[in-house]
């Protein structure tokens, strides 16, 4: 028996939306990051982009646990001495919130050209209208996956 390996043609890519409100920052981005690279299809092959088209809705609503939206910090230029770090808090609540969810999911692949190739087909939106119904996602309920998903606060 010889091990299968995926080519170009055996890649099989589906639209799913998933709505964030109410869930865990860190078990939806990754249950996004698998679903990004395909390791919950029985072909995933390695080195192939094999995952499906992630489309995320309600990302100002995503809940994160404990203080991390007090005292979870992001950004830095790039440059030396270049931190200039906002909370968490303050991006879900300022003009692009989507960025958290964006960021998490990018935290959880792995580094290289396949992971930044896998990035481009996660779409991000922070509030309900998202303009890809003609691409007819499918629904995954990440809350329902497990009720760890969910947190009320």
């Amino acid at each position: 028996m010889k091990t299968f390996t995926a080519t170009p043609a055996d890649i099989d890519k589906k639209w799913i939306i998933v709505d964030a409100e109410g869930v865990v920052l860190g078990r939806l981005a990754s249950i996004i990051a698998m679903r990004l690279r395909g390791k919950h299809k029985p072909t995933f092959t390695p080195h192939m982009d094999m995952g499906d088209n992630v489309i995320v809705i309600n990302a100002e609503k995503v809940q994160i646990t404990g203080n991390k939206r007090e005292e979870k910090n992001y950004w830095h230029t790039g440059h030396p001495g270049g931190i200039k770090f906002r909370t968490t808090g303050e991006i879900l609540d300022g003009k692009h919130p989507e960025r958290v969810v964006t960021q998490a999911v990018k935290r959880m692949l792995p580094g290289g050209p396949l992971s930044r190739q896998q990035m481009t087909h996660l779409r991000v939106f922070a509030g309900t209208e998202h303009g890809m119904e003609a691409q007819k996602p499918e629904v995954l309920d990440v809350a329902s996956m497990n009720k760890k998903n969910t947190r009320t606060a």
